[in-house]
């Protein structure tokens, strides 16, 4: 059993929450502090400011062990100070530090030492500059250590709780030893290694991951041409142990808070640096351009999309959170709006009434897909899987289903009365649309 300690968190957000929390869980007191009045109020009334699985639920169980504040001044009574805040991507694509920066400015004053420990995802070099800034303000007495988050959205939690590895990179060994000492509860890997390492290996992960998903999705297209099923491919491929099976999912492509933002960090770091990274210039090209073939497929059933209802099932990027951040979803809508089709969507937590504007956000699926020209599945959601149904057939006023995730079953979907497009696998040149009766047309006399 480790010893209890005072945790302090920069940021009540995703990261910070679930820092906190999770930290809570594993007996430690923590102080979160937030900027946003009303978050932290909300907080402090056991409500919860975005939808992540588990966590409501740890929060409320810990509640005696934790405490929200808007005071930075509260976390002079931590050991450690985690920063847990944004770091979006500017216009140049660079990470935008700048919130960083004023948790820096907002360090308690106090002659204690204490220990500054980065969750947020940052460049390579930020631990380097960070420590200079510290020096500059006299904080000589504040030791720094580099702590990634290897968090998945929808299983941040058990993420948390049960990772692969924690990785730890520090100036002062002692400082590691302190933050690896905070996990002693949690059964996994440690490495352990400089400041500029650690930073890296948070950026590297997620561009590879990123890459696997744009190259299954470039297979799929070829796929499509060759009449070969990527679902098939991917399968045999994934068995290879050399290779594996995650993230090998062909699809719309990949979205969120942290793929985009921080294949392009590491992009935009190897330019800074003098070196192109060409392969990762490819990955995002590819990503962009696969969310577009949706509207491709449309159009090749549907012809012009003009006054056409398109029902875009699933918004959040992922299931199990209402996250819109690069949300496929967004780019899918905005553009079948701007080729002038009526738009409708659904999606059980998420709501995208803010971003897109002139579409219909339905309550309920059946509502989305009523007099629909086509249903469109862009986030994979359990509630989709029966989707296929002979009400959802009777309901739409044209069958067809673009299943962006390949969620369902070809053959069934077909046999249920809809013509289907997977992404990478095969489909009839001379299919079409099953057969709707036109309506009688009374003539007035």
């Amino acid at each position: 059993m480790g010893e209890s300690r005072t945790i302090g968190v920069f940021g009540a957000g995703w990261v910070g929450l679930v820092t906190g929390g999770c930290f809570a869980e594993l007996g430690h007191r923590v102080i979160v502090r937030d900027v946003v009045p009303e978050r932290v109020a909300a907080l402090e009334a056991g409500l919860m400011p975005f939808h992540e699985p588990e966590l409501q639920e740890v929060l409320a169980r810990n509640r005696e062990r934790i405490r929200y504040t808007l005071d930075a001044h509260e976390l002079a009574d931590a050991d450690v100070l985690f920063v847990c805040v944004q770091t979006p991507p500017t216009y140049s694509g660079d990470a935008d530090l700048s919130f960083v920066w004023t948790a820096l400015d907002d360090l308690p004053r106090t002659e204690r030492r204490q220990l500054l420990v980065m969750k947020s995802t940052v460049p390579v070099g930020t631990g380097e500059k960070v420590r200079a800034a510290l020096e500059a303000r006299g904080l000589t007495h504040v030791g720094y250590v580099s702590n990634p988050e290897f968090l998945a959205e929808g299983n941040a939690v058990r993420d948390f709780l049960h990772p692969d590895r924690i990785v730890v990179g520090a100036f002062d060994e002692r400082d590691g030893t302190a933050i690896e000492e905070l996990y002693a509860n949690i059964d996994a890997p440690v490495v352990r290694t400089d400041i500029a390492s650690a930073e890296m290996i948070k950026l590297a992960a997620n561009a590879f991951l990123s890459t696997r998903i744009s190259f299954i999705n470039e297979i799929a297209n070829v796929c499509e041409l060759v009449g070969a099923d990527v679902e098939q491919v991917a399968k045999g491929v994934g068995l290879d142990h050399r290779l594996g099976p995650h993230f090998f999912r062909a699809g719309v492509g990949w979205g969120g808070s942290c793929f985009g933002k921080d294949v392009s960090a590491l992009k935009q770091l190897a330019g800074n640096s003098g070196y192109h990274f060409q392969l990762l210039a490819a990955v995002i090209e590819v990503n962009e351009l696969q969310k577009r073939r949706v509207i491709a497929k449309l159009e090749k059933h549907l012809g012009r999309l003009r006054g056409k209802t398109i029902a875009v099932l699933g918004l959040a990027f992922k299931p199990n959170t209402d996250d819109l951040r690069d949300a496929p979803s967004l780019v899918i809508g905005s553009r079948l709006l701007a080729e002038g089709a009526l738009v409708r969507t659904w999606d059980p937590v998420a709501d995208a009434r803010d971003r897109l504007r002139g579409a219909t956000q339905c309550s309920t699926l059946l509502e989305a897909v009523t007099g629909a020209d086509a249903a469109v599945v862009v986030t994979e959601w359990d509630d989709l899987r029966g989707l296929a149904s002979e009400e959802v057939r009777a309901a739409m006023a044209r069958p067809l289903i673009i299943d962006g995730r390949n969620l369902l079953d070809p053959g069934e979907t077909r046999r249920a009365g809809f013509a289907y497009e997977g992404i990478g696998r095969p489909s009839s040149q001379f299919e079409t649309l099953p057969e709707t009766a036109e309506p009688e047309r009374k003539v007035s006399s």
